[in-house]
């Protein structure tokens, strides 16, 4: 299993924790439901959190069931969310960086207006380093969040915002970067008009 991996299994399991931290008691559907993952996969990981004693479970009538945080799995909760915590800091900072980076560079080499291409947490923390600049975001774009509007800009299909677009396009998430490159490629967008943060020389 790679630190990915490692990453978001220990992310669900503490969102799996703090769910079950309240007082009151739920059922695998419930934290299926709160956290929009399938119920199999909460049963896979409340079988994992018992089996350490982090969590116990509480039988109730009609063959019903409910899981209670133990001493120990408050404990582990804490110990994720600081790992967490550091985790999603450093991130931030070096990604804010590696973004102002690229845009002083653009900037210097005469562009004035960029695109992004994803919209997640990360693609935030680009805009605001972007703020920091006299470049101007003229389009973003992201399949999965078409029609949406980000920081004010419309977000069209790729395939839209690489038929119009004519800036250079950033990428702008990092958990999708190798497939939003591969696929603006595919539409045509010339390798030196796609930049992604922390590889530009």
């Amino acid at each position: 299993m790679n630190n990915n991996e490692k990453s978001s299994e220990s992310y669900r399991s503490l969102l799996i924790l703090s769910e079950i931290t309240g007082e009151e008691p739920l059922s695998q559907r419930e934290l299926s439901r709160r956290l929009g993952v399938a119920v199999g996969l909460v049963n896979s990981y409340l079988k994992n959190l018992v089996a350490k004693g982090y969590v116990r479970v509480k039988n109730f009538p009609r063959n019903r069931y409910a899981y209670l945080l133990t001493p120990q799995g408050l404990a582990e909760k804490s110990r994720l969310a600081y790992q967490h915590l550091s985790y999603f800091t450093s991130l931030y900072t070096a990604a804010r960086q590696d973004y102002l980076d690229l845009f002083r560079r653009l900037e210097a080499a005469g562009v004035r207006e960029i695109a992004f291409c994803g919209v997640d947490e990360v693609a935030e923390v680009a805009y605001l380093s972007l703020q920091e600049t006299g470049l101007k975001l003229v389009a973003v774009m992201d399949d999965t969040r078409a029609g949406d509007t980000f920081f004010g800009v419309p977000v069209v299909s790729l395939a839209g915002g690489a038929q119009r677009c004519r800036a250079p396009v950033i990428i702008s998430s990092l958990k999708r970067k190798d497939e939003l490159t591969r696929e603006l490629s595919d539409l045509g967008v010339t390798a030196g008009m796609i930049f992604v943060a922390g590889t530009m020389e």
